[in-house]
């Protein structure tokens, strides 16, 4: 298994190390990416101001589908 997801993690190094999380998060109402530069906060805070209900099963789901 690679690397995780953790809340801690800045957006802007889940962009670089995962491409293919931008995808999963749009599709899940996640914007991480705006005027093609990463947001300059972490995950956890990133669902935070999303409203993100279980932010824990999210970053779960993103896991799962980075590394099945």
């Amino acid at each position: 298994m690679g690397p995780k997801v953790t809340p801690d993690m800045p957006v802007e190094d889940l962009v670089r190390v995962f491409p293919e999380a931008v995808g999963f998060l749009t599709k899940k109402g996640i914007r991480c990416i705006r005027c093609g530069e990463p947001l300059w906060c972490t995950i956890g805070e990133l669902l935070e101001e999303e409203a993100v209900p279980d932010p824990k099963n999210m970053l779960d789901e993103l896991n799962e589908f980075l590394n099945p």
